[in-house]
């Protein structure tokens, strides 16, 4: 699991592949909005088309802004309450 973004609003860490554990296989994501204090997770088919997305984001040089805008469009998904372990 490795962080791959934080800013004041939204933070994403990415998991690596698990073949072992069938919602890992193709690796996933968890995205939470600092704010809402909620997260989702992605993986399979999810992640797949979020790394495609954010592959294409990236390669514009976006702001800080404007990937907090991308990550914006998950807000209405997130369902799971920000939980400390």
């Amino acid at each position: 699991m490795q962080m791959i973004y934080n800013s004041d609003n939204y933070c994403i860490v990415e998991f690596g592949a698990d073949v072992e554990h069938a919602p890992l296989a193709s690796g996933g994501y968890e995205i939470v909005d600092k704010n809402l204090k909620r997260e989702i997770f992605l993986g399979g088919q999810m992640a797949e088309s979020f790394r495609a997305d954010v592959t294409r984001l990236i390669e514009s040089e976006p702001s800080v802004e404007e990937v907090d805008d991308f990550l914006g469009k998950f807000d209405t998904v997130m369902i799971h309450p920000l939980v400390m372990h």
